[in-house]
């Protein structure tokens, strides 16, 4: 049965497609191109291919506390920082293949303005809600303080070094009230309320047009995890969000009283996406206020909230630019078994890849989109990227390919043999058959952004070619010709067929590995129109007697020296960086030594209630990557408990342990989920949290003195 595809598609005349800006604050890793951009750049080149309109934009997203937080690290200007990471990223991004037509950046002056008129257009129409409150403010620099300028101690884990939004230790969304001892990351003092006037957009008055947009229009639409994420959110009620804040670093906002600040950078950097395609094209709003306009936003799943509720309530309050018909996000990529993490350098940075594996951007592409999170988080190892390199492209699309180029050369002078349909067998008709339908197939799942089945759909077509070629056996066919001149015919069959099915590989392949598709055409000596999407299925691309070249490996063999090297990379990057955040030097095997806390009395100690209690139960609390909940026997009474150790521990190794509870913590709900106490946990030299436990069995509600 044939996959049916949605006909209304071919009602949209273009299609404007955007992938997340990333901060320009850090390098480019693996994560951020298998959450946002191989998927966008592989469904853009799929839509040039079948010559529709479409537009690729993207940009560098230049304000925000990260951008300020980096240029107070390395001591530069946050000007300086967006320059430097703007290039190396816009590098990278190039020479990995990703098609963008534009990348800007939002320190534009047509984003400086283009963000500054959306701003002004709700103003005018008195949508925002001006408030005034408190807000913590540094005075010895004089600077009102956003969350991440506040630092203290976790009060879930005991991270010495929690920002006042979230704990990256162990991922508690945090608020700087709830930090133990905060202190402001400028000047290390301890930060006052002091109050502060910002414009609220009122997203709580669009949330019944929302649940009717989304939750009633896009359930059949949008990916699950993209649906039941937004779903979560208009269920529980949404509230006036500050539209402003008080910085010298972004947009500044428009209003003659609003000297200091400037627009949040969540209202500027979706604009951002607007801007660009202004850079790009006077005819700009034909992509963003027309409705015959598919626009489609490629994000990771952390920037769904802001593409499917605020960015469209924005949009639909400003009443002049259509909204996205999809979103569909990615899940995350974590690396060798642990999540991605900047702050403690376990990642691969794509810079760093193209230095290392030169001439290999397409292996990188491959492994990416093969595993890629489109549904749950995955995981990229580097022995599995070197088992698909060697297994799945140099063993079934490079051998494939090879063969049939060798073989031609060898037994058919070179040229591109005849086909005989005289002689034609049931083998040869199936193939052919495969070759006309493999279109159909891979355009279902690109459709509708299963990118992952698309792949593997073009790389089963391979597999067909390599089994049949090996039914075939030309080479042997070859030693009875003299006998039987006939035999010929057979091996010329054989042959043409496999080239066709080449140069279809070259075709289906293009959105995926562009660099292999353009090796291909080079070695079948044809422009690289024939990559056109209506060339695709069709069996008469290489002319008979055409003269190909001879074969080119298409890829190489990676070894295990290469992958156990990166493998040390990782580690040793992670350990220096370990190192380096911690004050102290920390030898090998033991905690990392942070400064030593207030000290208190015997009072104060007497005051908490330590138990050993037994875990009877774990599982992960949904839709947050970092915590577990857990049920706890504690001898009276059992309790449950969220901590954040699912990065570290799966819910099935732990039940049975024994553990150290602080009994007496006031109750605090995580995640809807009242958690009754706190599990108490050491950090390795790497950030592993590791059990505080008994030695010995104890008694479950045995007092810890």
């Amino acid at each position: 049965m044939q996959p049916q595809i949605d006909i209304l598609r071919m009602d949209f005349k273009r299609y404007l497609v955007t992938a997340a800006l990333p901060y320009a604050n850090g390098p480019v890793h693996i994560g951020h191109l298998a959450g946002c951009y191989l998927p966008s750049d592989i469904y853009s080149r799929y839509l040039r291919a079948q010559k529709r309109d479409v537009k690729f934009v993207c940009g560098s997203d230049e304000h925000g506390v990260p951008i300020t937080i980096r240029a107070m690290k390395e001591g530069i200007t946050p000007q300086e920082v967006v320059d430097k990471y703007h290039h190396l990223m816009k590098d990278s991004f190039e020479q990995m293949g990703i098609s963008f037509d534009i990348y800007s950046r939002t320190s534009h002056k047509i984003h400086h303005e283009t963000a500054q008129d959306f701003f002004t257009n709700l103003y005018i129409k008195d949508l925002f809600e001006e408030r005034e409150t408190e807000q913590f403010y540094d005075e010895e620099k004089q600077v009102f303080l956003a969350d991440r300028y506040i630092i203290g101690t976790c009060p879930v884990c005991g991270n010495p070094n929690a920002y006042g939004d979230q704990c990256e230790r162990c991922g508690s969304s945090l608020s700087p009230e709830q930090l133990i001892e905060p202190h402001s990351a400028l000047s290390k003092s301890k930060p006052v309320k002091k109050k502060t006037k910002h414009w609220y957009f009122p997203l709580n008055k669009y949330e019944d047009w929302l649940n009717e947009w989304i939750v009633k229009g896009k359930k059949d639409e949008w990916k699950p995890n993209v649906y039941g994420q937004c779903k979560s959110w208009l269920d529980n009620g949404l509230q006036p969000r500050a539209m402003t804040r008080d910085s010298n670093w972004g947009v500044p906002v428009p209003l003659p009283d609003a000297e200091g600040k400037v627009l949040y950078v969540w209202f500027d950097a979706p604009i951002g996406y607007i801007s660009a395609t202004k850079e790009l094209t006077p005819q700009w709003s034909d992509y963003w206020c027309k409705e015959d306009t598919k626009l489609v936003h490629f994000i990771g799943k952390d920037n769904i909230v802001f593409h499917c509720i605020i960015f469209p309530a924005m949009l639909k309050a400003h009443g002049n630019f259509i909204l996205p018909e999809n979103v569909p996000a990615n899940e995350y990529l974590n690396i060798e078994g642990d999540k991605v993490s900047t702050s403690r350098n376990w990642a691969v940075w794509v810079h760093e890849y193209l230095q290392d594996f030169p001439d290999m951007q397409d292996v990188l592409r491959y492994v990416l989109c093969a595993n890629a999170p489109e549904t749950k988080d995955n995981d990229f190892t580097w022995n599995d990227f070197k088992d698909r390199n060697n297994g799945e492209l140099v063993n079934n699309l490079g051998n494939f390919v090879n063969r049939a180029f060798v073989l031609m050369h060898k037994l058919c002078n070179g040229r591109v043999p005849s086909l005989h349909a005289d002689i034609l067998d049931d083998k040869d008709r199936a193939l052919l058959n495969e070759i006309k339908n493999e279109k159909s197939l891979v355009e279902a799942d690109l459709e509708n952004y299963k990118f992952r089945d698309a792949l593997f759909e073009v790389m089963e077509l391979s597999r067909k070619g390599n089994k049949y070629m090996q039914e075939k056996e030309p080479w042997i066919v070859a030693k009875t010709i003299t006998e039987n001149p006939e035999n010929q015919k057979r091996i010329d069959n054989c042959l043409h067929i496999c080239l066709q099915l080449t140069a279809n590989l070259a075709i289906l392949i293009n959105p995926f590995l562009p660099f292999t598709a353009k090796k291909l055409c080079y070695m079948m000596k044809v422009v690289e129109k024939m990559l056109d999407w209506e060339n695709a299925g069709k069996t008469d691309l290489l002319k008979t007697n055409y003269p190909l070249r001879a074969p080119e490996l298409l890829f190489r063999r990676i070894e295990d020296t290469e992958v156990a090297a990166q493998v040390e990379k990782l580690r040793a990057n992670l350990k220096q960086n370990t190192a380096a955040m911690t004050e102290n030097t920390v030898e090998p095997g033991k905690s990392p030594i942070t400064d030593q806390k207030s000290e208190i009395t015997i009072d104060d100690f007497s005051k908490m209630d330590l138990r050993a209690g037994t875990i009877l139960a774990a599982e992960k609390v949904e839709k947050a990557d970092k915590l577990l909940k857990l049920e706890i026997d504690l001898g009276f009474e059992k309790r449950t408990v969220v901590s954040g150790i699912a990065l570290h521990y799966k819910p099935e190794e732990i039940v049975g342990k024994q553990v150290t509870v602080v009994a007496n913590l006031a109750p605090r709900k995580m995640r809807g989920i009242e958690s009754k106490g706190m599990i108490l946990m050491a950090s390795d030299p790497n950030g592993k949290l590791i059990f505080v436990s008994p030695m010995e069995n104890a008694a479950p509600g045995s007092e810890v003195k």
